[in-house]
């Protein structure tokens, strides 16, 4: 949805509000939020002596990681079909 609205919505994350804007709509948002939400409690569920800054960077590690795996698979998928249409 960009049609470079800018949305703003409140979500909370590990207990805090944040005032998200931007130009996603409201329920890509908050269901990122949700995703980081989740995250964070699934790291600290395993490790429940890591304050807050280290179940950020944490979770940003581990998000970056994910991201780069799926950027990979959809390089590979790429590569297939290109690889098929010739």
């Amino acid at each position: 949805m960009s049609n470079n609205k800018k949305e703003r919505t409140t979500v909370t994350i590990y207990g805090r509000s944040y005032t998200v804007i931007g130009e996603e709509g409201v329920e890509q948002m908050r269901h990122v939020a949700q995703l980081v939400d989740d995250k964070l409690n699934e790291i600290h569920t395993v490790n429940k002596s890591l304050d807050t800054t280290s179940l950020a960077v944490l979770t940003a590690l581990n998000t970056m990681n994910d991201y780069i795996k799926l950027k990979e698979e959809y390089e590979v998928l790429q590569n297939l079909l290109e690889e098929k249409e010739e």
